[in-house]
């Protein structure tokens, strides 16, 4: 891991990690205890512990593992009651791999971002960073993933706790044609309106969803549409990750950092 500028302890950011096994969790620990930027929570002695602990640390980023001991899926489960259990916690979702049913399967838990095992250790520091600031970690491959799964004709849905419905049927048909990858010229286009009306719309979305971004919007929308296709196949992605920054100008388009 390599040496970073000393932190002001108020300005640390507070990580909680949950890895496959409670050895893994500990070496993980001990490994990001290191980077004089993070302050890292101590591990739970117990799985059941663990919404108790994030309750009374409220870390601003998790790193949690797919796998959870024999359970393959476990994590995200727990990423869900996570999400619930401290809202303002974003979660970085490890896996074993970047195929497509658990990518996909990540960010409908409510991942702020993936990181596969096969990525140099010195890349986690900067996703834990990069999902801290609000942005998404995500690479361009498992980015069209989400953008493949949105594209299928699952219903979408926008309601609040009560069950009422955040989103006009005009903003919904905004939305789509976001998830479709439209610039706001080509929105307008599709849907017969201006430019400056689609950029309206979605300033209104971004403040009903509480969002800053299109990536944002999709994440959303791709966590609100239900249970994972049983259908998904796998792909395999061995390419490079990259930093989908959130751009929070509703016309400005998805951007993608190479490092």
């Amino acid at each position: 891991m390599a040496q970073l500028t000393s932190f002001p302890l108020q300005e640390r950011i507070r990580v909680f990690a949950v890895d496959n096994t409670a050895m893994n969790t500990q070496l993980l620990v001990e490994t990001l205890a290191r980077d004089n930027q993070f302050t890292m929570a101590t591990p739970p002695a117990a799985s059941g512990e663990i919404l108790a602990a994030m309750k009374r640390d409220r870390p601003h980023v998790a790193l949690i593992s797919a796998r959870q001991g024999n359970d393959s899926r476990g994590g995200f489960a727990l990423t869900r009651e996570i999400r619930s259990a401290s809202a303002s916690t974003r979660v970085i979702m490890l896996l074993d791999s970047s195929e497509r049913t658990p990518v996909i399967e990540a960010f409908r838990s409510g991942a702020r971002g993936v990181f596969c095992r096969t990525e140099p250790l010195k890349l986690l520091a900067k996703s834990i960073r990069c999902v801290h600031e609000g942005q998404i970690w995500a690479s361009s491959t498992e980015l069209h993933f989400l953008l493949e799964a949105m594209a299928e004709p699952l219903p979408m849905s926008f309601v609040s706790a009560n069950g009422d419905a955040l989103l006009s049927a005009r903003e919904l048909d905004v939305v789509r044609c976001v998830a479709e990858g439209l610039s706001n010229r080509e929105i307008a286009q599709r849907l017969s309106l201006r430019e400056h009306t689609v950029k309206n719309y979605l300033f209104r979305i971004f403040d009903k969803l509480g969002v800053s971004s299109r990536v944002e919007v999709v994440l959303y929308a791709l966590g609100n549409q239900g249970p994972p296709n049983k259908d998904d196949s796998p792909a395999g992605s061995n390419s490079s990750k990259k930093e989908t920054a959130a751009a929070t100008r509703p016309d400005a388009p998805v951007r993608v950092i190479r490092r």
